[in-house]
């Protein structure tokens, strides 16, 4: 503050610093004195930076908390001034944040089946007078293709969310990383709670980049092609048998182009094979 102080009356009376220290009983070195850029800073501002074009809806505190997962042994306060600092604070128009979110991200590679999920939502309607809405939550194994679950509710909160993914973890295990858009069940405080607990990634698309979850939205256009648009349900009850029947097909009989045109569970069951024997042929083993 008196640095500035002092180089607006420099400024405006054009005297010298010796002049400006005497008058203010101000410290010459202090008037000299150019703070350095800290090269920890840099990192951890570009760090920070990277964070927020992954999860444009993380305000500084919930950044501070992935800080300090990755082993950052630094204070909310720092953090917020490097927020600030960047630009990065939440912005009401959607906009903006997709073009600050449009740097290039590096993502967790699957390296086989069961590593990476991919997450997503579906909407669609009953029969009748008041045409109620429902919703699917659709969840598939990227390398395998399987159809993990499809469960249909006529509205989802992120503890149903949670009460799904942990029955499929309990049945096939937990995975590395798992891929969703930015919807506010995704991004609520208790999944990400939960992910961290079960040593699980989310790995979010970017907002209007529904590329970045390639694999989730050619299955949904195959559930709306082959499940949603071939009739019509008059109760959830209905819709739900319906999508367990179409699931069973789906992973069970349908043959799938990316596979060889195997069907996902024949596929996953022959990489389990390859596996093993692979194993089993290591001088490890």
């Amino acid at each position: 503050m008196q640095r500035r102080v002092a180089g607006e009356i420099q400024r405006s009376y054009g005297v010298g610093q010796r002049r400006v220290s005497l008058v203010l009983r101000f410290c010459r070195a202090s008037l000299q004195y150019k703070p350095e850029r800290s090269p920890i800073n840099e990192v951890l501002r570009a760090r920070i930076k990277e964070l927020a074009c992954s999860r444009v809806r993380y305000g500084y505190r919930r950044i501070h908390i992935l800080l300090q997962r990755e082993g950052w042994q630094v204070n909310a306060k720092r953090i917020a001034r490097l927020y600030r600092l960047e630009g990065l604070s939440l912005r009401a128009k959607a906009t903006k944040r997709r073009r600050r979110s449009a740097a290039v991200r590096v993502r967790v590679a699957p390296t086989g089946p069961n590593t990476v999920w991919s997450m997503d939502f579906m909407h669609d309607r009953l029969m009748g007078d008041r045409r109620q809405p429902f919703r699917l939550l659709t969840v598939v194994d990227i390398v395998t293709r399987e159809c993990l679950a499809l469960e249909v509710a006529s509205g989802f909160r992120a503890a149903g969310v949670i009460e799904i993914l942990s029955r499929v973890v309990k049945r096939r295990g937990a995975p590395t990383a798992i891929r969703c858009d930015q919807g506010t069940e995704f991004t609520a405080e208790a999944l990400d709670q939960w992910a961290y607990a079960n040593k699980i990634e989310l790995d979010f698309s970017r907002p209007g980049k529904p590329t970045d979850n390639a694999f989730i939205e050619s299955f949904n256009a195959s559930v709306r092609k082959e499940l949603l648009n071939t009739r019509w349900f008059d109760s959830l009850q209905e819709a739900r048998q319906a999508a367990r029947s179409w699931r069973r097909e789906y992973n069970e009989d349908r043959p799938h182009r990316s596979l060889s045109n195997k069907t996902p569970q024949a596929f996953a069951a022959s990489a389990k094979e390859a596996r093993s024997l692979k194993k089993s042929h290591s001088p490890l083993a």
